[in-house]
């Protein structure tokens, strides 16, 4: 936020529409606002406690009267305040005017994005790291971070162009999982060269040239890359890969979607290192 947010700590019970604060949080709905101050917003209470509990760094808690005196909602305030906050205890016209549509949730929480770099994983710690290029559809997204904290990855890597993971309904889709896998930015080339130094085999998933994904021997660490939702991996990009792999299809559809594509060749790269 900016300079009217200066009672990090302390409470204050907000009615109005167009108080500044409420128009701060509003404004981070915008990818542009999530980009210039570095926050995004979380909904529901459960949320907002796996966030907190995992150490974020969260800058506003709002929530509604109604729910002021429940006993979880209380704690939640609570470590939202010892961690320095500023709580909001708004009216529903308030909630329904940050969430954007009718029914939202009765907590939302404000926190400080958090990113790694490649140079920040230890190649020697991974088990397995699920990366995408060019993701655009932010259930898409959310669910293959879900996806990647069951099946323990590492860590996901967003590759080129890709949709907000920060985005409302990205955070919603990784029901909590966001606040437990790193997350990482890079570049196609910074990518490669990161795998290729590190000697981390990279298994893309691509129609041509491939074999099914039940036949390669994964190895830990190592790379999943999955591309676009409509496209896939562009064949420049397949060509860099150390192997490429499919999934059968048995029937009529000719392939799957990205997310439950991802998590059927990640649970299987996992295979008999799960903790079952």
């Amino acid at each position: 936020m900016n300079e009217r947010d200066s009672g990090r700590g302390e409470v204050r019970a907000i009615s109005s529409l167009t108080n500044p604060v409420i128009k701060d949080i509003r404004a981070l709905a915008m990818k542009k606002e999530r980009e210039r101050t570095g926050l995004f917003t979380a909904e529901g209470l459960k949320l907002v406690t796996d966030a907190i509990d995992s150490g974020w760094d969260i800058r506003q808690l709002v929530h509604s009267v109604k729910v002021r005196d429940q006993t979880m909602v209380r704690r939640t305030i609570a470590a939202a305040q010892a961690r320095g906050a500023l709580v909001l205890e708004v009216t529903d016209a308030v909630l329904e005017k940050i969430a954007r549509r009718d029914n939202p949730q009765m907590v939302i929480g404000v926190f400080a994005q958090r990113w790694l770099r490649l140079a920040d994983l230890d190649p020697a710690r991974q088990t397995l790291v699920i990366a995408l290029e060019g993701v655009k559809d932010p259930g898409n997204l959310g669910t293959v971070v879900r996806t990647a904290d069951a099946v323990g990855a590492s860590a996901v890597v967003l590759i080129g162009e890709t949709t907000d993971p920060f985005g409302t309904e990205a955070v919603r889709a990784s029901m909590g999982s966001i606040f437990a896998r790193p997350l990482v930015r890079a570049g196609i080339d910074e990518f490669f060269d990161w795998a290729g130094a590190h000697r981390l085999p990279v298994v893309g998933t691509h129609l041509k040239g491939a074999v099914d994904y039940r036949a390669v021997e994964w190895r830990e660490p190592g790379i999943l890359l999955m591309g676009n939702e409509q496209s896939g991996l562009p064949q420049p990009i397949a060509e860099r890969c150390d192997a490429l792999v499919k999934i059968p299809m048995a029937g009529t559809a000719d392939s799957l979607n990205l997310a439950i594509a991802t998590a059927v060749v990640a649970f299987e790269a996992r295979r008999g290192r799960l903790a079952l």
